[in-house]
């Protein structure tokens, strides 16, 4: 039977929400072994001078403890 854990994850780029998600995800699996899953709960943009210049993504990425 396998237990499993999740962890709240933000993270941002100048590029995409894709761009976001992925930044995220690589940063998380520096730390976090065996993520098994993403969850994204939230997307926001920062807007400066009337355009957007940051994509910012919130998600819980699910992993199994060992």
């Amino acid at each position: 039977m396998a237990v499993a854990r999740v962890t709240h994850v933000i993270a941002s780029s100048p590029n995409s929400f894709h761009d976001a998600i992925n930044e995220g995800l690589e940063r998380a699996r520096r730390t976090i072994h065996g993520i098994t899953g993403l969850e994204i709960l939230d997307h926001k943009c920062k807007v400066e001078d009337g355009k957007i210049s940051e994509y910012r993504v919130e998600m819980n990425a699910t992993f199994i403890l060992d």
